[in-house]
């Protein structure tokens, strides 16, 4: 290496910059104090060498640690998330991107370990001093990400393409996109109607953002779910019906009412079918329609018994009355996407969620 006149060898990059670990009052933001540009190795007495070149003593590496293992800033990203929604399955819940509570858990137990504190109280949740000192350092720079996103993109970030089926859209999206509007007032949606196995297919091929649907079975891989709520399976049948319960239809011999569904391939149908043969028992659609909408329409027109949803706050027809399968599993409602959510992405999950909660309240 060439020698600088006069004075100690350049520093070598690429070694790690060490940095006093647990108990130094520098542990959080420190530096790596006086003399730490001095880094030509000594050979011998190293302490007696620093000495007669008249520099500082040693530092005792043995409780010191690299300065890149100490700040992690994917795991600064989970803390802000979990600080400012008040706990890990909250944050989870409203992250930009998907990721497991065990995986977050892990990863700030690694983030205190690296700090040498504890950052917040985990039952009830409450931050620490230092975990509030911590937030209040990396809020300004987190908090405003989705704002300078939205300066750099020059508004994309407005546009949504979304897809659900009719009842979604007609009974629960104008509700959600007025308040999701409120904090993009300049949204731009783009609705497209479907059931699981098409909108997984859009998802797919980047037709679509987000999907908000009934999930049934497993999902293709690098398909992402979140779920809203819980819904369980109802008969539809008309007013007059005299049928007051399902069990007086499974006591029979054989099942003679048609049968109104969506298509076998559908969710909710393969969920059915699925628990009818559990009982042992066989009913297959005899009208096939496109929408819930049209299974109520046929119904209450009396072409027989229809396979829906019960949807709290959401009463059928006067033509049509419900009787819930409550003796069946309820079906999951959520939302589906690829790859990370984007600010606006995360705005219209939370507000799915929120309608959800009104729908159950």
């Amino acid at each position: 290496m060439r020698r600088r006149r006069g004075g100690a060898p350049p520093c070598q990059l690429g070694g790690p910059r060490w940095v006093a670990a647990r108990g130094s009052p520098d542990r959080i933001f420190g530096s790596t104090g006086e003399g730490s540009h001095h880094c030509r190795k000594l050979t011998g007495n190293s302490a007696t060498a620093r000495v007669e070149r008249g520099l500082p003593s040693a530092p005792d590496r043995s409780t010191m640690r690299p300065l890149a293992a100490m700040l992690n800033i994917h795991h600064l990203e989970l803390f802000y998330y979990v600080a400012r929604h008040g706990g890990i399955m909250a944050a989870v819940r409203r992250m930009p991107y998907g990721i497991q509570q065990p995986a977050v858990s892990a990863q700030l137990i690694r983030l205190e370990a690296d700090l040498g504190l504890t950052l917040f109280q985990r039952r009830p949740f409450a931050l620490t001093p230092a975990g509030e000192e911590l937030f209040q350092f990396i809020e300004p720079f987190f908090g405003r990400l989705e704002a300078v996103e939205q300066r750099l993109t020059g508004g994309a970030t407005r546009q949504i393409r979304i897809g659900a089926s009719e009842v979604v859209q007609r009974d629960h999206l104008p509700e959600i996109l007025l308040k999701v509007r409120r904090r993009y007032p300049d949204l731009k949606p783009y609705l497209r109607e479907g059931y699981q196995p098409q909108l997984e297919s859009w998802l797919l091929a980047r037709e679509i953002d987000l999907a908000i649907t009934m999930i049934e079975g497993a999902l293709p891989p690098g398909i992402k779910r979140e779920r809203l709520i819980q819904l369980h399976l109802a008969l539809l049948v008309p007013h007059d019906s005299p049928l007051r319960s399902a069990e007086e239809l499974w006591r029979r011999d054989k099942i003679e009412d048609l049968l109104v569904t969506l298509p076998p391939s559908e969710g909710i149908c393969r969920h059915f079918q699925r628990q009818l043969a559990r009982r042992k028992l066989e009913w297959f659609p005899s009208l096939e329609v496109s929408s819930l909408g049209l299974v109520e329409a046929y119904v209450a027109g009396g072409f027989g018994l229809g396979l829906g949803l019960h949807i709290p706050k959401m009463p059928p027809s006067p033509k049509v009355r419900l009787i819930p399968l409550t003796d069946f599993p309820p079906i999951d409602v959520g939302v589906l996407w690829m790859g990370r959510r984007t600010p606006l992405m995360d705005c219209v999950v939370e507000e799915c969620h929120a309608r959800a909660r009104w729908m159950t309240s």
